[in-house]
């Protein structure tokens, strides 16, 4: 949109409004570009004249929704601008209004920013005047269909809804996804380096790389040596042969290099950074800023800190090589664990139990430690990155065992700790040592406890059947008495005489039972008792 501001001789609203009309038959910009929309509004001036504020959609206004072309754009140039005012002043005079002066032309953008052209107009409820041809079409049980019409409509009111409700009908045809014409390029400098050579490194790298584009330059911070200086440079995207520049991410680190090697020409050591990793005041939201103000000292510690590093230009130290120097530290204490759980492992004269922990723990240290490097390598976040699951081991153990195993990883981890000379570095690794000292301990106290249960459970069912402690695969009772008359490494051959072994066993505990079984029936009949009738020398034979 493009918003002119006039300062007429008094005069009432009808002749401007004729004036408009008039223009808008004929074409604003050319004669029969007469689709496009205006609005205005009427209101006191300065020393008793006339003020018109007029805004001009110069944006392509589609036919309706689906309409793709882009044909009835106006750039939004210095010299569409003067020649749309040559054509507005023309249609003023040829109604009797003289205007006196003007005011520079503002240009806005977007749906939103045509509703508060709008709302700007209000100034001392002031009416404003809508002239488009979009219109909505009502259809039954469906939504409204937006078209844009022969007939133009015009709309005057000074209800801010029903300015934002038409607003959103004329935004809605609106083609503002135009290719910008121009681009903003910032290149950045030291604190401590030379203005001049500075100044020319960058006038020679524009002069080479745009060449044939317009372009135009200012340099901040150019005699306050304290800080560090910078050009914002605003560079014409069509050159004079009328192709179109279209940079991306690649041409950006190109120019990066480039503008780099020119200041090394001129004596200036400048890295190709980016501009996240350079050292500068961090940015500041607008909302950060309003909440600063509003609230001052008492303001979020991170918004204050932003902000005031803002208004006293104060360089921030690049958050990628900080996360890569905790990183690099981070590693090397890491390191340090590691090599005291395998040297644990290896050692021979340690407990079993604290070798085979200190092994599985290395190694699922090492696993986890390779997941972040690849995450910081690759630019990604180690929380957000699921890790591999590593299993310990659960076999039984005594008390006695699990005691050995922690007071061996405790001397250890004492021991490496006191040849640790950096502060940092011993605090690291006695956080490490800590957290491995509290995962040892839980480990090996359910480790105790399964063998506790264990046990119970395994006494409880010897007291009731000891056929029950068999396994499904068969018990080997040659090997639990301790001998040992394998001929033969065929497993074939293992199984087949583990069989034997067992059918005979059962044999044996067949024939026992059976025996057990006799002697118990032959006590049972002594102990039985026979109730007879008595005999007596009395009884009576008749009967």
């Amino acid at each position: 949109m493009l918003r002119l501001t006039y300062e007429l001789e008094s005069t009432d609203r009808d002749r401007v409004a004729r004036a408009l009309s008039s223009l808008a038959s004929e074409g604003f910009r050319d004669v029969g570009d007469t689709d496009r929309t205006y609005a205005f509004s009427v209101s006191e001036g300065v020393k008793g004249q006339s003020r018109l504020n007029l805004v001009l959609v110069i944006a392509h206004e589609k036919r309706d929704r689906s309409d793709r072309s882009s044909q009835n754009r106006i750039a939004a140039e210095i010299d569409d601008a003067r020649a749309i005012d040559a054509r507005v002043d023309k249609a003023l005079r040829a109604e009797g209004i003289a205007p006196v002066s003007r005011c520079p032309a503002e240009f806005s953008s977007g749906p939103k920013g045509f509703t508060a052209a709008l709302h700007a107009m209000q100034r001392r409820d002031a009416e404003v005047t809508l002239s488009t041809k979009t219109h909505i079409e009502e259809r039954p049980g469906k939504s409204g269909r937006y078209h844009q019409s022969v007939a133009r409509r015009e709309v005057t009111t000074s209800d801010h809804k029903q300015l934002t409700a038409d607003g959103k009908i004329v935004g809605a045809l609106m083609q503002t996804r135009q290719p910008r014409d121009f681009m903003h390029l910032l290149l950045s400098g030291p604190a401590n380096v030379d203005r001049d050579q500075f100044i020319l490194a960058g006038r020679d790298f524009l002069r080479e790389q745009f060449f044939g584009h317009r372009y135009a330059y200012a340099v901040h911070n150019r005699n306050d040596l304290d800080k560090h200086p910078h050009m914002h440079v605003i560079v014409g995207l069509r050159n004079s042969s009328g192709k179109m520049l279209n940079p991306n991410i690649r041409d950006f680190t190109e120019w990066r290099a480039r503008f780099a090697e020119k200041a090394r020409e001129r004596g200036i050591a400048i890295d190709r950074q980016k501009r996240v990793e350079r050292a500068g005041p961090p940015p500041v939201k607008r909302w950060e800023w309003e909440m600063f103000h509003r609230m001052g000292a008492t303001a979020p510690s991170n918004v204050a800190e932003k902000v005031i590093s803002k208004l006293r230009d104060k360089p921030t130290a690049p958050k990628l090589e900080e996360a890569r120097r905790r990183f690099d530290q981070t590693k090397h204490s890491v390191g340090r664990v590691i090599q005291m759980l395998e040297g644990i492992a290896k050692d021979r004269s340690a407990p079993s139990t604290a070798r085979e922990l200190s092994h599985d723990l290395s190694m699922g240290l090492q696993r986890e430690y390779r997941r972040l490097e690849t995450a910081v390598r690759d630019g990604h976040d180690p929380n957000k990155m699921k890790g591999e699951e590593h299993m310990l081991r659960s076999t039984p153990i005594s008390a006695a065992q699990a005691k050995a195993a922690k007071e061996t990883l405790a001397t250890t981890a004492i021991s490496v700790a006191a040849k640790i000379l950096s502060p940092t570095d011993r605090r690291l690794f006695e956080q490490g040592t800590t957290i491995i000292g509290k995962v040892v301990g839980l480990q090996l106290d359910s480790r105790v406890t399964k063998d506790r249960d264990r046990a119970g459970v395994n006494r409880a069912k010897r007291s009731s059947d000891s056929l029950e402690t068999k396994s499904s695969a068969g018990r080997d009772h040659v090997a639990e008495q301790g001998i040992d008359n394998r001929t033969s490494n065929s497993r074939t051959a293992d199984q087949s005489r583990i069989a034997r072994s067992n059918s005979e066993h059962e044999s044996s505990e067949n024939s026992r039972t059976d025996r057990e079984r006799n002697q118990r029936r032959e006590r049972d009949q002594s102990k039985s008792i026979k109730l007879r009738p008595p005999q007596g020398k009395d009884r009576d034979r008749s009967r």
